[in-house]
């Protein structure tokens, strides 16, 4: 009896009913779930809709987009300069870097806010001059430290000790023979780190920086404890005045996920950028999905023809 060909042999798919089951499962969730928002009078979807593009909602939107803006770019900088202290091999140095981000990292951010925000009360001047010497300028603390000046103190100087743990990750993942073969060449510590070692690591710095700035639009509602009227502070009082706290903490929470989403794309092509020349291939892009599932479905019908 002869052996059939191999391209003979029938073929049989492998069927996988529990994906049919957990799928089943999940669309019936969601569907009572949705079922459940929308039969809910108590939501009163209506007030959202009002309440969604109003002025105060949003002026309150972006207020909380600069504070983002500001406090991931002070965290950005602080925490490159405070990975690069930590590596350095003057012990002074890298011991007050250390000192710095085991603080910041051991308090918790709500109580660094409340402390930024009440210094003013125990600080008679603030002055800038040579130390223990005479100083050039005065002024009152708080002129300086106001609500918008608090809320970014407290969230920037924060940030910037996790962002030095984050980049300094990234700068110990390029391979050391990266920085001797520029010490050869002659390059200064400081030109090596900043042409040689930090484009390379930022791609392991870009991931955990996308994931800071997402988690730090979100810890901005934190700031309303200091009164600081962003979006959680500027919903929490409308709620209050019109007693309708459900729908006005619906619609911040659709304007935190259309931002979020935002970030998320910014950060995937951010990472495809930084990927380029890596041994690994670059991920598709959301159009580019679609394009592959469109030719695989027409090649999929047409050998179906």
């Amino acid at each position: 009896m002869s052996t059939p060909a191999p391209d003979e042999l029938p073929v049989v798919p492998v069927r996988h009913p529990g994906r049919w089951v957990a799928a089943v499962v999940v669309l019936v969730l969601l569907a009572m779930f949705v079922h459940w928002s929308v039969a809910t009078k108590g939501l009163h979807w209506d007030v959202v809709r009002h309440y969604l593009f109003s002025s105060s909602i949003l002026q309150a939107t972006r207020r909380t987009i600069v504070l983002t803006f500001l406090a991931m770019l002070i965290g950005a900088v602080l925490g490159v300069v405070l990975a690069v202290m930590r590596l350095s091999p003057n012990p002074i140095v890298a011991g007050v870097a250390w000192l710095y981000i085991w603080f910041f990292r051991g308090t918790p951010v709500f109580v660094q806010l409340l402390f930024w925000f009440n210094l003013p009360a125990v600080m008679t001047s603030l002055s800038l001059g040579v130390p223990f010497g005479p100083s050039w300028f005065h002024t009152d603390p708080k002129t300086i430290i106001t609500q918008f000046g608090a809320a970014l103190l407290g969230l920037g100087l924060n940030e910037g000790a996790y962002m030095a743990e984050i980049a300094r990750a990234g700068i110990i993942s390029v391979d050391e023979g990266q920085t001797e073969a520029a010490q050869a060449l002659g390059m200064t510590r400081l030109l090596t780190m900043r042409r040689i070692v930090l484009p390379q690591a930022m791609r392991v710095i870009i991931p955990p920086t996308g994931n800071e700035t997402i988690s730090m639009l979100k810890t901005t509602s934190l700031v309303s404890v200091i009164g600081y009227a962003e979006l959680t502070f500027t919903a929490q009082i409308i709620g209050a005045r019109t007693f309708q706290v459900i729908p006005l903490l619906l619609t911040i929470s659709l304007w935190y996920l259309a931002m979020t989403s935002v970030l998320y794309v910014g950060q995937f092509y951010l990472e495809r950028y930084f990927a380029r020349g890596s041994a690994r291939a670059l991920p598709p892009t959301p159009i580019q999905r679609i394009r592959m599932m469109t030719v695989a479905g027409r090649d999929a019908s047409g050998r179906g023809l």
